[in-house]
């Protein structure tokens, strides 16, 4: 007998459209753009509830507004070992700051992973909160976002990343060994 998941959700509009906001009792397990329901798993047991997510729909009220470059609410991140150690990385990529997607590659072990990489940060279910909106092409181009190219940088010039000319993120950015519970 599988355990059930309960998970709250709610929708909520943003300067860049609607967003679904999803939790469990772990943490935010969903972020998805155009306000979207995204698969669930068999035991899974989705609850509209604006109240249990007042607090992420909150900070991140405050991230649109330029008051919040670090939300502290816990994520409850679902996916295979590779993808939460991408996730992960993404995570220590600091605010206002992009990196590229070989260096997320190098970052996690595997150098030449970086097309896995991309398709780790495709898969990504926490948009904006896991910023996977900060990596960019290795020659600082745009590249390929969930939420369209244009979310995408809107999100970076919220930001302050100057999209002239080559974006990258300092060395011993990923230093740090901060990890998120999962």
């Amino acid at each position: 007998m599988l355990d059930v998941r309960i998970v709250h959700f709610w929708r909520m509009e943003s300067p860049i459209g609607p967003l679904l906001i999803a939790a469990t009792q772990r943490g935010l397990c969903n972020l998805q753009f155009r306000g979207e329901m995204p698969k669930h798993r068999k035991n899974e047991v989705w609850i509209e509830s604006r109240e249990e997510l007042r607090p992420y729909q909150e900070e991140i009220e405050a991230y649109f507004r330029g008051q919040l470059r670090d939300f502290t609410f816990p994520l409850d991140l679902q996916g295979t070992e590779f993808q939460k150690n991408c996730w992960e990385a993404l995570c220590r990529i600091p605010y206002g700051q992009t990196c590229s997607y070989a260096e997320i590659a190098k970052s996690v072990g595997r150098p030449t992973a970086y097309r896995a990489v991309g398709q780790a940060n495709h898969n990504n279910p926490i948009a904006i909160v896991v910023p996977c909106h900060r990596v960019v092409g290795a020659n600082g181009t745009l590249t390929g976002y969930g939420g369209g190219l244009d979310v995408k940088e809107r999100l970076l010039k919220l930001e302050g990343v100057a999209l002239q000319g080559k974006l990258g993120l300092a060395d011993g950015a990923f230093d740090r060994p901060e990890k998120i519970s999962a």
